[in-house]
């Protein structure tokens, strides 16, 4: 088969993705949680190369979800025109999210289009596991990425970190608690409200909103978090 090329279509793609797959890795995926009934076992190793290979197409990144096959939905958030991605888009995709691994790809790119300040506050209030992942995902790497983001949109996640964090799903309270870190560590304004959610959250009475707060009392007093953020000033 050819070398990967941007004049690939999205059948192309796939045929190309089916020649790289093997049962051992998709045994290896199954061991960290993500799930394997449409995976070929191509790992984010090769994905990541290829999607730079095959360059940004909105069209074969729309048609590339649409297989519901895992590495082209990956290859679909690596590879799609981040301006081009509207909420209707990412509500869809929302809808369709199963794993951890594509939430947390598509939060990054529904960060990347813009569209974190409208998303967060409906993703986090639905119900389905891994659309509320995708708010609290989109939060952590927001806090992290974005970096002309003013620090008042992350005072006003704070409330919905505190209302989510007795949400015991696992998939949505990893994510709850890596947006609480993330945030606390952003700037030496936001350290101190996350850290005085964390110590609430770490006194509750709820098992899962103790386990959040402890666990993020503990990265945010950390002597290397605070020099880190003592630099930023």
């Amino acid at each position: 088969m050819p070398a990967p090329s941007p004049s690939w279509n999205a059948d192309e793609v796939v045929a190309h993705l089916k020649s790289l797959g093997t049962e051992e890795n998709r045994a290896g995926m199954a061991r960290f949680g993500i799930r394997t009934e449409t995976a070929l076992g191509v790992s984010n190793a090769v994905l990541r190369p290829l999607g730079r290979a095959l360059k940004r197409n909105h069209e074969r990144a729309t048609a590339l979800w649409a297989t519901g096959i895992r590495e082209a939905r990956l290859l679909s958030l690596f590879t799609e025109e981040r301006r081009r991605v509207n909420r209707a888009q990412a509500e869809r995709y929302a809808a369709d999210f199963d794993s951890w691994e594509i939430v947390d790809h598509g939060a990054d790119l529904f960060c990347d289009a813009g569209l974190a300040p409208e998303l967060v506050p409906v993703f986090a209030a639905d119900e389905r596991e891994f659309v509320r992942r995708a708010g609290f995902a989109m939060m952590a790497w927001a806090a992290v990425h974005l970096k002309k983001e003013p620090d008042a949109t992350y005072l006003g996640w704070l409330p919905l970190i505190e209302r989510h964090a007795g949400d015991n799903r696992n998939f949505v309270k990893k994510a709850v608690n890596w947006a609480l870190r993330q945030i606390g560590k952003r700037s030496l304004t936001l350290h101190q409200p996350a850290l005085e959610l964390a110590e609430r959250l770490a006194a509750s009475s709820d098992k899962t909103a103790r386990w959040i707060g402890k666990d993020a009392v503990k990265e945010l007093s950390d002597a290397k978090t605070l020099e880190r953020l003592a630099k930023k000033r």
